[in-house]
């Protein structure tokens, strides 16, 4: 299985940005980032997926703010989040799965996360 190590959380104020990145031990053609938020389910924000048909997707509730890009040649997934607000507060996952690049949560194998906090 592909691993996946995820960094860059911390405490930020409303309106700034930050970076994560999740670096991880072989590619695969669909990487996305969760967010659990207090009190709910994880949820996917953004998708990436390489090869033919190759897309970027957003939830609607980060689109137009965050940013997924991948590195292949460093094995770095990252999301550029920008005007962040405390609705943005939440453990921050990075996920791959081969075939699978959906909205749900559960077929993506995740890492351990990264916390956000936003205030």
């Amino acid at each position: 299985h592909v691993q996946l190590v995820e960094s860059g959380g911390g405490s930020v104020q409303a309106g700034g940005s930050q970076r994560l990145s999740c670096t991880y031990t072989s590619s695969v053609t669909c990487m996305a980032w969760l967010r659990q938020s207090p009190g709910k389910e994880r949820e996917v924000i953004a998708i990436t997926k390489d090869g033919d048909g190759a897309f970027l997707m957003y939830a609607d509730s980060v689109k137009g703010r965050f940013t997924i890009s991948k590195d292949n040649a460093k094995n770095t997934l990252y999301l550029q989040m920008n005007s962040l607000t405390p609705e943005d507060t939440g453990m921050y996952y990075c996920a791959a799965h081969q075939f699978y690049c959906g909205w749900s949560a559960g077929p993506y194998l995740w890492g351990q996360g990264t916390q956000v906090t936003v205030s």
